[in-house]
């Protein structure tokens, strides 16, 4: 729920799939999460008292969050990790293909991604996962792939993930983000994963099995992501966020691109 200009963090995300045909969105949330599901619910008495006033903008500001989708919610209960949330939503997902957006990444709605990774899903039947790379000395804090690239395609094939590994450990500088597209085989090897780092189940523990193992939607791949991308965990990430989609608002741009330049320049004094 951190807002990001005008709107929290959480609808940027939901806004993404939405503009990608998915429409059935299902949030694995914890205790406390109630502003989220309050936001994405309707307000009727707001809603009476701007349509009375006339105030057809507002309104259609609050309303938008609602319209966006059919949205669902389960608990994780406790928390065990990345792997154990996607898991909870093994009942409501069945036996198709879908995605996963973690809600601190960020990605501008103008760089195609998610999109593509569903294209690439559907043409290698395995799962997707999306990375960027990092200077060598970052990657420690990642997710990190050792992938082969493949004759006449833009995406390439992973061979092994390493959670979190040290740089001189790292396979590769190309990182993993907060978006996959996931056949639903992950699940039954999520149900066999074993605690790994932080006593949690891991993610990247089942990705890894099927990157390796044979069958059924089996096969890992990766597009390398290279728009924009922030991360609202991450301070100045998070900042940068703010100023970027300021000045890109239609709205707040011009006068925040009017005063900028004063203000740097007063900063060098």
């Amino acid at each position: 729920m951190l807002p990001v200009v005008d709107k929290p963090a959480i609808q940027y995300v939901v806004e993404e799939a939405v503009n990608v045909g998915l429409h059935d969105l299902l949030m694995i949330t914890g205790r406390n999460k109630r502003a989220l599901e309050d936001h994405f619910d309707r307000v009727p008495s707001l809603e009476s008292t701007l349509e009375d006033k006339g105030d057809t903008e507002k309104l259609a500001s609050v309303q938008a969050a609602s319209k966006l989708g059919d949205i669902h919610y389960v608990r994780q209960g406790d928390p065990h990790g990345l792997g154990h949330a996607v898991l909870r939503a093994k009942q409501h997902v069945g036996d198709e293909a879908f995605a996963v957006l973690l809600g601190d990444d960020l990605i501008d709605a103008r760089d195609e991604l998610l999109g593509t990774m569903i294209d690439v899903q559907a043409e290698t039947g395995g799962s997707v996962i999306a990375l960027i790379e990092v200077e060598p000395s970052e990657i420690s804090a990642y997710g990190c792939a050792d992938v082969q690239p493949i004759d006449g395609e833009s995406y390439v094939r992973v061979n092994r993930l390493v959670e979190k590994p040290s740089v001189d450990e790292a396979p590769s500088n190309l990182a993993l983000i907060g978006r996959y597209v996931l056949h639903p085989a992950v699940f039954e090897v999520l149900e066999r994963t074993a605690p790994g780092r932080g006593d949690e189940i891991q993610l990247t523990d089942a990705l890894q099995e099927l990157a390796t193992g044979d069958g059924e939607g089996y096969g890992v791949y990766g597009v390398v992501f290279r728009g924009r991308r922030y991360d609202t965990g991450d301070k100045l990430s998070y900042l940068k966020a703010c100023v970027q989609l300021a000045i890109d608002s239609e709205d707040l741009g011009p006068g925040l691109r009017e005063w900028l330049p004063g203000f740097t320049a007063g900063l060098s004094k």
